[in-house]
């Protein structure tokens, strides 16, 4: 099967918040994107056919600060979502009508209480989450109650994955540095055991992805770094220490103060580390954000890509673990990104309040967009892609030329 080399390099505005935008994913078959903002709403799109135009508006309920996380049910007829709050809530998006909103009371111990993570099984029988409390959860849908509660990690959990579609290994990571995996058919609730775990970050994980085939994952960190993992190869208990050792050492707020040198310039690896690969070259501040891995589809999963604290969206090559590209669009952090499954389409989440949407355009070289945008010439149109091949990286074709006239220019003025 032939793969699509070509990354989105042309950004357009599609919708823009008065507030910041948290969550923002496409449907399994990319027919619908669902995006969440701190205006308690919950926004689906039409995106069929290369199209992004607005079908509902969700009022969420019960909200604390802000919609945290959200996720589709995998026949896409319900929407999920979480906030501060002891309830996840279900919202059948399939009938025109009247909205079917149902809240999953969770029950948990602690009054204040979040699930910062959730997603469904693959089955969409269960629905899976991790929370503030440290503990996960899982809600039987159709039994219609909690099936497990399970104290799974030192501080907060904000990430929970199914590793595949069998749903019987679960991933879990958080504030404690750790990711852990757990088998259910072997799982002990009064006594929780995880048949292994993944330690080499130095700070808190902030997002988990895998890829779905049941051996490889990907953790996004506080430590500015992601890291490939093989579901062969366990941290040993000198690993655990070490992260935990590094963690206790670490006196800096990612929610508002900037990455110190120490952390940004660090290569060093940490005892114990088991990690595949390390990528490097962006930025964890102010949220949770997420990475993923490129669709198979179109990219072959060749790809890792993520948001950015500088309001960039970061791309990697699996393999080598450069930088491939850097698509610049924001003004704030981009806390979530979702490349379609089919199409060579991302769409970015930022906390600028905007939406964008990045397709390809042109030929292998990278050319700033020219695109219109209803939001305006501001929003859209001249924005930087870098691209790094073999370590090297240079500007897009259009930048370039640009740059030569403006010497020209500038010689012509001087003689």
């Amino acid at each position: 099967m032939h793969f699509s080399s070509f990354i989105p390099n042309r950004m357009k505005t599609v919708a823009a918040y008065g507030e910041k935008a948290f969550c923002g994913t496409f449907s399994k078959d990319g027919s619908v994107f669902l995006s969440s903002s701190q205006d308690d709403k919950i926004r689906l799109y039409n995106t069929s056919h290369g199209s992004f135009m607005e079908k509902r508006c969700i009022t969420a309920r019960d909200v604390g600060w802000s919609v945290l996380d959200t996720a589709f049910s995998p026949d896409g007829t319900c929407v999920i979502y979480t906030s501060w709050s002891d309830f996840i809530h279900l919202v059948n998006i399939s009938s025109k009508g009247v909205e079917s909103h149902m809240a999953l009371d969770l029950s948990p111990l602690d009054r204040d209480f979040a699930i910062f993570s959730v997603t469904f099984s693959h089955d969409g029988k269960e629905i899976l989450g991790g929370a503030s409390d440290c503990y996960m959860y899982v809600f039987n849908r159709e039994r219609n109650q909690r099936t497990l509660m399970m104290d799974a990690h030192e501080d907060d959990i904000n990430s929970v994955k199914f590793a595949d579609e069998s749903s019987h290994i679960l991933y879990s990571a958080g504030d404690d540095g750790v990711c852990k995996v757990w088998d259910r058919r072997i799982l002990d609730e009064e006594d929780p055991q995880p048949v292994g775990i993944f330690a080499g970050h130095s700070d808190g994980i902030t997002y988990i992805d895998s890829k779905g085939d049941g051996r490889y994952l990907i953790t996004n960190s506080k430590d500015q770094t992601i890291k490939l993992w093989d579901v062969r190869k366990f941290s040993s208990s000198e690993g655990l220490e070490a992260t935990r050792r590094a963690i206790t050492n670490y006196r800096w707020d990612y929610r508002w103060m900037a990455v110190p040198k120490i952390v940004r310039n660090s290569r060093r690896k940490l005892k114990g580390d088991t990690s595949v690969m390390t990528y490097r070259g962006h930025s964890i501040t102010k949220t949770l954000i997420r990475c993923r891995f490129s669709p198979v589809h179109t990219t072959g999963q060749r790809y890792i890509y993520t948001g950015c604290g500088t309001g960039a969206i970061i791309i990697y090559d699996v393999l080598s673990g450069n930088m491939v590209a850097k698509l610049i669009g924001h003004k704030a952090c981009v806390r979530d990104v979702s490349w379609h499954p089919t199409d060579v389409r991302i769409v970015s989440s930022s906390w600028d309040g905007h939406i964008n949407q990045w397709d390809y355009q042109g030929s292998d070289n990278p050319q700033d967009s020219d695109s219109d945008s209803e939001y305006g010439p501001e929003q859209s149109g001249g924005r930087l892609v870098i691209i790094n091949v073999n370590g090297v990286r240079r500007r897009s074709k259009r930048l370039k030329q640009q740059g030569q006239a403006r010497h020209k220019r500038h010689h012509a003025e001087e003689s």
